[in-house]
């Protein structure tokens, strides 16, 4: 059969069967069972090219939208990669080859200054990222933000473009409140973590960006999973954190170090056997610092009779 939907709409004039096929690249309209064409002209439902109301503004029948995660922000018009023409008919040879000059050069002409391509190659390994730390369209869409307004304040020349790429991301992250750490990103853009901060710090001090304070309720879950924790322990470390953020306790502490603290007690509440060395694994945070945590928040739940 060829390349088309199945309809069990109007009958074949022919032979009676409901079995009609719509081929999308011809538009026709013919019988699955005898080949009988009904109509050759099919209207295209989908979404327009071009607008026809006065304000230019108005894209709601252009196709799709707008994006920062596209380099030309999904504005400029690409030569398709079929050969072609607009009756499905192949092109010559010698056609052929002037659309494939024609493709190379309006490839290059998307990015013409050095500035272009630092972008485009920098969104590229935003979207590399985005798989491979599992982070959404919001995160990369205000990284892309942000590396935008890098670019404008002049702090890309002279920089590494992962490392900038890294520091943007790492700040959406903050910004979103998704939980991803410096080692995570570093480690998933295979560059070091100094590097990273460094940039980070820059663009943090030039962009003047306000941080939310992370809450270290989120990250519970992340520890927990990594740690293979049961529910009933989650659970617990969040009843212990609630507490601790009520009285002041998590205020100024290390958001990953108080939660891995408040899962190491919740273990030792349910009876779950975990050492402190398989919670500072999953967290990224030394055996010290949980004991430290640990030693706060001990003296609270004797108080105030959590567990």
């Amino acid at each position: 059969m060829l390349n088309g939907t199945t309809l069990s709409g109007p009958k074949c004039p022919s032979c009676g069967d409901k079995k009609m096929v719509t081929d999308q690249n011809t538009g026709e309209l013919f019988c699955g069972t005898c080949g009988l064409v009904v109509t050759d002209k099919i209207s295209d439902t989908g979404a327009e090219w071009r607008s026809f109301a006065n304000d230019e503004t108005n894209r709601t029948r252009v196709g799709p939208g707008t994006s920062l995660t596209m380099h030309d922000m999904g504005l400029s018009t690409i030569i398709g990669t079929q050969n072609k023409d607009s009756t499905g008919k192949p092109l010559t040879s010698a056609m052929k080859s002037s659309i494939e000059r024609l493709r190379t050069w309006d490839s290059r002409t998307q990015a013409h200054s050095s500035a272009d391509r630092n972008l485009r190659q920098a969104l590229n390994e935003m979207d590399k990222l985005k798989d491979k730390l599992a982070l959404t369209d919001a995160v990369i869409e205000k990284a892309a933000y942000i590396y935008r307004k890098a670019m404008e304040k002049k702090l890309v020349r002279g920089r590494s473009i992962h490392g900038l790429v890294a520091a943007c991301l790492y700040a959406s992250c903050r910004n979103t409140e998704t939980p991803r750490t410096l080692d995570d990103i570093a480690k998933g853009i295979n560059i070091r973590r100094k590097d990273v901060a460094r940039c980070y710090r820059l663009i943090f001090r030039e962009l003047e960006l306000k941080m939310p304070v992370v809450d270290p309720v989120k990250v519970v879950s992340r520890i927990a999973s990594i740690a293979k924790l049961t529910e009933k322990s989650k659970r617990k470390a969040v009843e212990i954190l609630e507490k601790a953020k009520k009285l002041g306790i998590a205020a100024g502490k290390d958001p990953m170090g108080i939660a891995a603290a408040a899962l190491y007690l919740s273990c030792i509440s349910t009876g779950e056997v975990k050492s402190q060395k398989e919670i500072s694994m999953a967290s990224g945070v030394t055996e010290v610092t949980i004991r430290n945590r640990c030693a706060g928040l001990r003296k609270m739940i004797q108080e105030e009779k959590i567990l």
